[in-house]
């Protein structure tokens, strides 16, 4: 396991090969300092690529809350830190609308440097209230993805896709690039994130797991069953120690080449539609 030690001036450098004015490939860094450029860097692509990075916070258990849907402070504040550094590695962090109404985040980088993504709620019946936190008009891009016809205050952009209470993540992973939006990040909850992983469109998984036992509650990722464990995914995987956390880094591959448009000749996968 890497232990990371992410210093100021580690990740003031990690910010600039994000926005493009210095790189990686040098420095006198500690090794602590140099799992943090390895596990940070392999988030910053080439402008233009496809990056699309999924999220979960668990318990030791493979919980993300507790029966009574608590899950406030499962990660610890290294874990916390994590995921807001991950936020502001990305153009966009997106989430399903039952995160939204449960949890009526922010989705901000607040914990370190770095500016915010734009923010994307699925919400295919237009279920999400315009008074939610994430629509907040505060500088930052804010996207709604839906199926109906319904109109969102000014300044948030909506997209419709077809569908009803299913939408297909490569659609909604090409729209967003029709916008600007290459690198994503999916912050929850556990079905949107198994959707997207199921369709075979996550670039990285990352799964922090945090030192303790809740008992019941949801699991963090629940997939298609197999029967025999050589079915099973077993991605390229680097472990780090964030304080109290430990972070399993899963590399996934791409099966049609990114960005590849409707018409353009590929081998595509079995669609998988999303339900949120």
């Amino acid at each position: 396991m890497h232990q990371t030690d992410v210093t100021p001036e580690v990740w003031e450098r990690i910010l600039g090969a994000r926005a493009g004015t210095c790189c990686l490939c040098c420095g006198d860094w500690s090794p602590g300092e140099r799992a943090a450029i390895r596990l940070y860097g392999a988030m910053i692509a080439a402008p233009g690529s496809r990056n699309i990075v999924a999220q979960i916070g668990q318990s030791l258990d493979g919980r993300v809350a507790t029966v009574a849907g608590d899950s406030a402070d499962i990660s610890g504040p290294d874990g916390l830190a994590h995921l807001h550094r991950m936020r502001a590695l990305v153009d966009a962090v997106i989430i399903g609308v039952k995160t939204a109404l449960h949890d009526d985040p922010r989705l901000t980088v607040r914990l370190v440097p770095g500016r915010d993504p734009a923010r994307v709620v699925i919400d295919p019946s237009g279920r999400l209230s315009d008074d939610a936190r994430l629509l907040a008009e505060d500088g930052a891009r804010r996207i709604v993805i839906q199926t109906v016809d319904r109109p969102r205050p000014a300044g948030v952009e909506v997209i419709r896709l077809p569908g009803e209470k299913w939408i297909a993540p490569e659609a909604m992973i090409m729209a967003l690039r029709d916008r600007g939006l290459h690198h994503l990040l999916i912050e929850g909850g556990a079905i949107t994130i198994a959707g997207f992983l199921e369709a075979d469109a996550l670039t990285r998984l990352h799964v922090a797991v945090a030192p303790l036992l809740i008992g019941a509650g949801p699991q963090g990722l629940t997939t298609r069953p197999v029967r025999r464990l050589a079915q099973a995914r077993r991605p390229e995987t680097q472990v780090y120690g964030l304080g109290s956390d430990v972070v399993f880094d899963c590399l996934f591959g791409l099966r049609a080449p990114p960005f590849a448009r409707p018409h353009e000749p590929q081998e595509q996968p079995a669609p998988i539609a999303l339900k949120v």
